[in-house]
């Protein structure tokens, strides 16, 4: 029985980690979720934006055709409230909605504020891969 005890934590951790990897895709912000995805090296973007920003509202059904094609789906896109997330933005010295940040192998490689190119906004996104 206690066996089990140990077990449970570690099993539950994998889980998690499991399924951050195996679901790519857009998802909202959260801290471990974020913290393990970016630890275990795996591609990632950080979407701030905002409801009532209107280059957010054009970004949004980019990021959505993007997330869906074949080569991103890999990537996680972690969509965070920029009003909300007060930590995260000084974290990653964000100081404006419509920001994307990039990381590869654990490490920021790009960002991104205020494009609403899907051409140019893809090729941001692809430096996660």
């Amino acid at each position: 029985m206690k066996q089990m005890r140990f077990l449970k934590p570690i099993v539950g951790a994998f889980l998690q980690l499991a399924s951050v990897a195996a679901f790519a895709g857009e998802v909202p912000f959260n801290q471990a979720s974020f913290q393990q995805t970016i630890l275990s090296g795996q591609p990632a973007i950080v979407y701030l934006h905002a409801t009532w920003c209107p280059t957010c509202r054009i970004q949004k059904p980019i990021v959505d055709r993007l997330s869906a094609e074949p080569e991103l789906k890999k990537v996680t896109i972690f969509i965070a409230d920029f009003d909300s997330e007060t930590n995260l933005k000084k974290a990653l010295k964000v100081t404006q909605q419509s920001t994307f940040v990039v990381f590869k192998n654990g490490h920021e490689v790009a960002r991104s504020t205020g494009q609403t190119e899907e051409a140019v906004i893809r090729a941001v996104f692809e430096k996660a891969l």
